[in-house]
């Protein structure tokens, strides 16, 4: 039986808004069903645990909205009620957790909002905004909070909000009765290096920073029963030959643990990376052309042996086969999608 991925976009720069797909079980190649454009910029997604409900950000500025879409037919999202203003600028990501939909918000001051959720899936009014504090050394990137990503930690107690205005990131709190999100404790990354995205171990004891303005991903011990992050080492995600400008953007971990794969925008590659059993070490084993232009999101498909990649600036979503021994990516299609941000598997 068929799936179905979903895949945002840039409505400002071309793009269809929120692409539905259905996904080919023996070949992982991508069709395109049709396109839902009721959202500007649904430039991250993510979806209810019974793939019931469909969650995105609408990353425009001077403020951004949040929009859910019924799933009951998964070829048409539908969507429910109207976006919500998230009373924070161009949001970037979002997640569920504890009842509430939460968004990250890059732009201004940057903050995380959290929004009630409806029965049903609908979303509800803003519960609790927080507002980041600081900057960095970087004045063209750094001279404000800029929030980048937000996620719920294995244990499902705490949410992590990675900001790469302030080099840090939170372990916050979130009351399920009142939506009150409060920072518990944050950790400072080293000066400069721009943390964007998050991911964990599937044991749940390290986590990995992605960070977009030093090509390096910093290794974290997470402790589940504190809610603390300890960093213990980073690994650059390019060659030691590789030139020119480069943005990493996402990272993702094997579903067993041995491998990560890293995408670097400028360098245009995705980064194969080797973790020992430990979880604590990670070695730069490849790098693999991403297929087209500035690779903004990649995540896998749900039985972990497919790689997809959202080239942004090329217009498309490259699907690869990841050899299962080596851990390196080979590209098997691609589907033309204008302004591709994210993919999203339900």
């Amino acid at each position: 039986m068929a799936g179905h991925a979903y895949i945002g976009s840039f409505t400002s720069a071309g793009g269809r808004g929120i692409t539905a797909a259905e996904v080919d079980p023996g070949t992982g190649a991508l069709t395109a069903l049709g396109h839902t454009a009721e959202v500007r910029n649904p430039s991250f997604l993510t979806a209810s645990a019974d793939g019931g409900t469909l969650y995105a950000v609408g990353e425009t500025e001077p403020e951004g909205t949040a929009a859910a879409f019924s799933l009951a037919d998964p070829a048409v999202p539908k969507l429910l009620g109207e976006p919500v203003p998230v009373r924070g600028g161009s949001p970037t990501h979002l997640a569920l957790h504890r009842g509430h939909l939460v968004t990250a918000n890059y732009a201004a001051t940057g903050s995380v909002s959290v929004l009630g959720v409806e029965e049903g899936g609908a979303l509800g009014a803003v519960r609790c905004v927080l507002e980041h504090e600081g900057d960095g050394p970087n004045r063209d990137r750094q001279e404000a909070p800029h929030a980048h990503a937000v996620l719920t930690d294995p244990s499902g107690r705490w949410l992590l909000s990675v900001d790469l205005g302030t080099d840090s990131v939170r372990v916050c709190e979130l009351d399920p009765a009142s939506g009150e999100l409060e920072v518990e404790r944050e950790l400072g990354l080293r000066s400069g290096i721009g943390p964007r995205h998050l991911a964990f171990h599937p044991r749940g004891g390290h986590a990995y920073v992605m960070n977009e303005l030093d090509s390096v991903v910093t290794v974290c011990r997470w402790d589940a029963d504190k809610g603390s992050l300890r960093p213990l080492a980073e690994t650059r995600v390019l060659p030691e030959s590789a030139k020119g400008d480069n943005y990493p953007s996402e990272l993702v971990v094997a579903p067993d643990g041995r491998f990560a794969w890293a995408a670097n925008r400028g360098h245009d590659s995705i980064a194969v990376l080797r973790l020992d059993e430990s979880g604590e070490q990670l070695e730069l084993l490849d790098t693999v052309a991403c297929g087209g232009s500035w690779p903004r999101h990649l995540t896998l498909d749900p039985s972990g042996t497919r790689l997809y990649v959202a080239n942004e600036r090329s217009g498309d979503v490259t699907w690869f086969d990841v050899d299962q021994a080596t851990g390196v990516p080979a590209r098997a299609g691609a589907l033309e999608l204008p302004a591709a941000s994210c993919v999203l598997f339900v």
